[in-house]
């Protein structure tokens, strides 16, 4: 899973509703951020993978649908969690990227060159 720019393969793992430990507004607006960022970057990851909480990033509402849209219209795959989507009745709300199950993240992870989880 190295990318073709020479650059090691990175996938990301979201496991919350947001970015760091606060209220959601802030949550919220920091991986908003942390996305932004990241979409303006010469340096993206392979992969997002979306579980738990992280999944509801990916559904109707969520703040950050369009930068992710236009992150996955630059290659980057989005693997959203189908037993996290169905636990918490979201499964017809999904907006962006591509449902899957734990072994289509384990199989980004271990493609991965390196993985960071936030």
């Amino acid at each position: 899973m190295t990318q073709t720019n020479n650059k090691p393969a990175t996938v990301i793992l979201v496991n919350s509703d947001g970015m760091g430990r606060a209220d959601e507004t802030l949550q919220h607006k920091l991986i908003t951020t942390y996305f932004k960022l990241l979409d303006d970057s010469n340096t993206l990851p392979a992969a997002i993978c979306f579980y738990t909480d992280g999944v509801k990033l990916t559904t109707i509402g969520s703040p950050v649908l369009e930068v992710l849209r236009a992150l996955e219209a630059k290659g980057v795959h989005l693997v959203i969690c189908s037993t996290c989507l169905n636990h918490f009745g979201l499964e017809d709300q999904v907006e962006v990227g591509v449902v899957g199950g734990m072994t289509d993240i384990i199989e980004a992870q271990w493609r991965a060159d390196k993985v960071i989880t936030l």
